[in-house]
């Protein structure tokens, strides 16, 4: 039997939303999945919608588990999912975004062939509030036609900002990923890593970025150069406001460079050992106490 993989997703205000990203799930070619979705404490019916869709396909998935909470914040619940799971790899989908069909399949055969790598992800597509595929702007405005866009998909806006191809080897880099996240949405991880990584941290509230950043140290990322995921553009998208963003920013970096300096030498990958020296000589230069 294939091995078991945890799919994991916090949920908050998407009644409008779930169904679409649970069914996605539902529809995947790979068939040994658990489901857990913690609810973290929504105004909106999305948790009623969780327990129907529960009731519904339970039969699809080893488990399908469901809960509610009052509000903790992502951090908090991201803990709490990873606590659950009982895969050996871990797959996050946000509670309004859909995965292709294959995505599990084709993620999963290549990490198991390849135990040096820790992550596997493909490429996204643009949908908008109706499901309909969109495209985007240089600054990451949506829109309805190729005609209107400057990207049809997030790696194309994302290799021309990081400025390096996602299919060589500078992809899941710690130094590239010490300047910003550029990894698309729809990855499957290795559960075993987070022993390795430690919880989520309400210091660092920039959490995909600061996962990435702590697995980068330790392993290679693999980008598989297909679409395997449904990435929503709507206006209560977190990227959209940019005041919350460039804060979330700032002190996810200014934790992970006290961080970085905690780690012996002899555990980091050479990249991150490299970022380590050139932030100890900054530190040092300007007479800042680690």
């Amino acid at each position: 039997m294939k091995p078991l993989i945890s799919v994991i997703i916090p949920t908050y205000n998407h009644e409008k939303y779930i169904q679409e990203t649970v069914e996605s799930i539902v529809n995947q070619t790979y068939q040994n999945i658990e489901l857990l979705c913690i609810d973290d404490g929504s105004k909106d019916l999305s948790f009623q919608i969780l327990k129907i869709l529960q009731k519904k396909y339970a039969s699809r998935f080893v488990r399908f588990h469901v809960q509610t909470q009052e509000n903790v914040g992502m951090c908090e619940t991201m803990n709490r999912l990873i606590a659950l799971c009982k895969g050996e790899y871990v797959y996050l989908i946000a509670s309004d975004d859909k995965a292709r069909p294959q995505c599990l399949e084709l993620e999963e055969a290549f990490l198991s062939e390849n135990p040096d790598y820790v992550l596997c992800v493909g490429n996204n597509e643009f949908i908008n509030s109706k499901s309909e595929q969109c495209y985007i702007t240089k600054d990451f405005t949506p829109v309805a036609t190729v005609q209107e866009a400057d990207f049809r998909n997030f790696v194309a806006f994302l290799e021309y900002h990081n400025k390096f191809s996602f299919q060589s080897d500078q992809f899941g880099r710690y130094d590239r990923l010490f300047n910003g996240n550029f990894i698309p949405n729809g990855y499957l991880i290795r559960r075993e890593a987070y022993n390795k990584i430690g919880s989520f941290k309400k210091e660092a509230p920039l959490e995909d970025w600061w996962q990435m950043l702590q697995l980068s140290k330790y392993w290679k990322f693999k980008y598989i150069n297909r679409i395997l995921f449904s990435y929503r553009m709507h206006d209560t998208n977190t990227s959209w406001n940019r005041e919350k963003m460039l804060m979330m920013t700032k002190k996810t970096f200014e934790y992970e460079k006290k961080h970085l300096l905690t780690i012996p030498d002899e555990e980091l990958r050479e990249e991150a050992l490299l970022v380590k020296r050139m932030v100890l000589d900054y530190n040092k230069k300007h007479n800042i106490i680690n």
